[in-house]
């Protein structure tokens, strides 16, 4: 019976034990498909809203560099450009961004104002020089971000033209409906077609290697332009005219920015892999097979991209390269959001309103006032340029700018950061840095014709941040100066006579250590004052993310007063509601019927004899009426909101 019962026992236990390996097996086989398939979804991704951008330079950047030259090329002229174009993309893209910048990330996050973040970080302090490089390549990104929906969509249009002769009269009015049509949609959310960005690109860059890959048999000496040193003797045999070709030369490398701004919607692993297994080699075949054709057919520059395609196929190719132009336009449009409000989180703009246009994702966003404030920018590029030619003289000088401020920022973090010292990250990115300012000169030669457009909206960008952060620290610092210390103002009031109510008051205020002004003026006011009293301070990280477990810090000043800081990233957008519900478990008695929200609200009046210049004074004060209101903007309830009002001179 033993033996029986032991017999029984052993298939049971064997079983039991094959079984629990193979659930654990199971178990992990599913985990990593699972893992598997998520980060092929990220590449595909990726691809369509990293690389959408850079995507769409073969149907201009190759032309344009030709015609630089001014005559007809010589088939060893088009090897020495294709050379130039290739190795652009492998030096600037491949190797600054893809094997250096995508390891420089903010706790995951990129970005010309994730990096300065990370650089002051590194030195552990605030830098004005870092703060200025920062501010100066987020305001030449603007100047990025109208420019690409312009020559993007126009140069895809233009293709109809060469598809049939029909659609001539008809190329600006298509374009201004598609980017009108673009910008308009915005409100309603793009989450219902994102899905479909990523598989439309892919298809986008399988054309672009196929049509390549034919007419690299045209001529297939232009393989020799793989060899680097054939773009070194183009250079050298040229003089100054390879300087001015190196102007075009920095339209294939357009968009590489993108790679790195967008490291924290994909990560590093999807991109870099979506960039080596597809996205390059489908552009290096293509600027081939285009060298092919303009030596096997001179008369072809004019229309380079569209001439690759057999004549059946130069319609839906030009459709297929108007999806992938607005999925480009929808990538820099997104990028102008995500930037705007990390700005405004790092106080370098005032509150705009951001409306959320997915409930599951975080990341979709819409801001209503960059959105027609960047319509109307591109709307003008196209009435004023009228063709992608005439737009590519204005392309380029606002990309080398932000790339130079990334390559400098980058030094910060590589010395400090990653420990490397000063001596090797100057010599790492100095290779770098020199190829960004060859490529900002040969663009300079393009301000007459339009290059100075970008220019001048980074230099009002430039200006009204500056103009904010300086209006801000001078009201603050007036704050400062004229309240009391709110320990001594706590001490104060325990034995003052004014009448306590129930419930708890929150004063907002950005500095926890004083009396706020909402707080004195209602006791001045009202003669009253409340049982418990909250000083309230949000705070934005240099981070993109703050942990739950640090969102809160609440410190009891006396029985009835107290002062809670509310930590937020650079990334996040503030709830003070969910935030007030974590600080129970520190301590904070919080009811939202019985809580009081006093927000301060001032109006400003210019003075030519206080704080900056009149005409600053001035656009401060436009800003500030651009603000979001704060009761919105913190989502607090508005029925639980007290405004109190003063006037400042500034």
């Amino acid at each position: 019976m033993t033996d029986s019962s032991r017999a029984d026992g052993a298939p049971a236990s064997s079983s039991a034990g094959a079984s629990g390996t193979h659930g654990a097996t199971a178990a992990e086989a599913a985990h990593d498909h699972g893992g598997r398939r998520r980060f092929w979804t990220l590449t595909v991704g990726s691809v369509g809203v990293v690389y959408g951008d850079i995507g769409t330079s073969p149907l201009y950047a190759m032309r344009e560099t030709l015609l630089h030259l001014g005559h007809t090329p010589s088939p060893h002229e088009v090897v020495g450009i294709v050379s130039l174009l290739i190795w652009a993309l492998i030096v600037v893209v491949t190797f600054k961004y893809v094997f250096i910048l995508l390891r420089a990330d903010n706790h995951g996050e990129g970005g010309t104002l994730s990096l300065m973040a990370l650089a002051q970080n590194a030195l552990g302090r605030n830098s004005t020089v870092l703060l200025g490089l920062g501010i100066v390549g987020a305001a030449l990104f603007y100047g990025d971000a109208i420019l690409t929906p312009a020559i993007s969509v126009l140069s895809a249009v233009e293709g109809l033209k060469v598809a049939t002769p029909v659609f001539q009269p008809y190329v600006l009015p298509i374009t201004l409906a598609i980017i009108v049509a673009l910008y308009v949609a915005q409100s309603s959310g793009t989450g219902k077609v994102a899905a479909l960005f990523g598989p439309i690109t892919v298809v986008w860059f399988l054309v672009l290697a196929v049509l390549g890959f034919i007419h690299i048999f045209d001529a297939p000496m232009v393989l020799h332009a793989l060899n680097p040193v054939e773009a070194v003797l183009f250079l050298l045999e040229h003089g100054f005219l390879a300087f001015v070709v190196l102007g075009g030369t920095f339209l294939a490398v357009t968009g590489a920015e993108a790679l790195y701004a967008d490291m924290g919607h994909f990560g590093r692993g999807p991109i870099r892999t979506a960039w080596l297994g597809l996205v390059l080699p489908a552009l290096v075949i293509n600027y081939l097979g285009q060298g092919g054709l303009a030596i096997s057919h001179p008369e072809a520059i004019k229309d380079l991209f569209f001439l690759t395609a057999p004549e059946w196929f130069r319609l839906p190719l030009a459709l297929l390269a108007c999806l992938a132009t607005v999925v480009a336009s929808q990538a820099v449009i997104s990028g102008a959001y995500s930037l705007t409000r990390q700005a405004m989180q790092l106080g370098l703009l005032p509150h705009l309103e951001v409306q959320h246009t997915s409930q599951t994702e975080a990341g979709q966003i819409y801001m209503p006032k960059v959105n027609w404030l960047m319509l109307a920018g591109v709307l003008a590029l196209v009435v004023i340029f009228q063709s992608s030619s005439a737009l590519a003289a204005a392309y380029g000088i606002a990309v080398t700018g932000t790339m130079i401020v990334t390559t400098m920022l980058a030094v910060v973090v590589i010395a400090r950061t990653w420990g490397f010292g000063w001596a090797l990250a100057v010599a790492c990115m100095t290779p770098f840095f020199i190829v960004d300012v060859a490529f900002l000169s040969a663009n300079m030669l393009k301000l007459p014709d339009g290059g100075y457009i970008p220019l001048i909206l980074g230099a009002a960008i430039v200006v009204l941040m500056w103009t904010w952060i300086r209006g801000v620290r001078f009201v603050e610092g007036r704050i400062q100066r004229e309240s009391i210390p709110i320990l001594e103002f706590a001490k104060s009031m325990s034995t003052s006579s004014a009448t306590r109510v129930k419930g708890t008051a929150m004063y907002l205020t950005s500095s926890p250590e004083i009396a706020p002004p909402a707080l004195l003026h209602n006791l001045k006011h009202n003669k009253v004052l409340h049982e418990r009293n909250v000083i309230l301070s949000v705070r934005t990280e240099r981070q993109p993310l703050v942990d739950e477990q640090d969102r809160v810090e609440f410190h009891k000043v006396s029985d009835e007063f107290s002062t809670l800081i509310v930590r937020y990233g650079f990334m996040e957008d503030p709830n003070l509601p969910r935030a007030l519900a974590q600080a129970k478990a520190h301590g904070l008695p919080f009811d939202m019927m019985k809580t009081s929200f006093f927000v301060g609200r001032r109006s400003f009046r210019a003075s030519a004899s206080v704080g900056m210049p009149l005409w600053q004074d001035h656009v401060f004060i436009a800003l500030v009426r651009q603000s979001y209101d704060a009761t919105e903007y913190f989502r607090i309830p508005a029925g639980r909101v007290v405004e109190l009002g003063n006037q400042m001179v500034v």
